[in-house]
């Protein structure tokens, strides 16, 4: 009966971490790498991610580094940064790039933070469609040889199981909304 319910917890895990993930990428006044996780930059015809093309760091709590491991990638890393939607232009010194976060205005903090919300509450849908999902699936087990009583019970689990994931978003939500905001 347990492996039954193993199958959607995986997916609300995974509904959690795609959250963690997305949450990684907005930004909070502080230079975070994980900005950039989206940017690809043509690397000899295949796009990859910047993080494997140079050496990413954050030297001042409002600037990201970025050094190219070949000369040649400066400008490719460049142009993909500036034609992404990380509203930052960025600087070179022939040698690396450099990404000056400028300090958040409290409009645009209350706009991360909708966002932020906007991506819990989305989130939550997907965990409550797993949810839906299981117990869809639990009742088409009516009439096997499982018992109705285990069913509901299969059922209540789920629940139990999607209680406990909402919590978890709510709280991710709350976290990072707390970071958006603090200047």
């Amino acid at each position: 009966m347990n492996e039954k319910l193993n199958v959607y917890e995986e997916k609300m895990k995974k509904t959690i971490a795609n959250l963690e993930g997305d949450l990684g990428t907005i930004r909070a006044g502080r230079a975070n790498p994980n900005v950039l996780n989206r940017i690809m930059v043509d690397y000899y015809g295949s796009p990859t991610p910047i993080q494997q093309v140079a050496n990413v760091n954050v030297p001042e709590p409002r600037m990201i580094q970025i050094q190219p491991w070949e000369k040649n990638m400066i400008k490719v890393i460049e142009k993909a940064i500036q034609v992404s939607d990380l509203g930052i232009n960025p600087t070179n010194d022939g040698s690396c790039i450099r990404l000056v976060f400028p300090e958040l205005t409290e409009e645009r903090r209350k706009e991360l933070v909708k966002d932020v919300k906007k991506k819990g509450e989305a989130a939550k849908v997907a965990v409550r469609n797993i949810r839906r999902d299981g117990n869809d699936a639990f009742k088409k087990l009516k009439g096997s040889d499982i018992s109705e009583d285990e069913i509901k019970d299969m059922g209540d689990e789920l629940q139990k199981l999607t209680d406990k994931y909402i919590k978890e978003v709510d709280k991710l939500v709350e976290t990072k909304s707390k970071e958006v905001m603090t200047v």
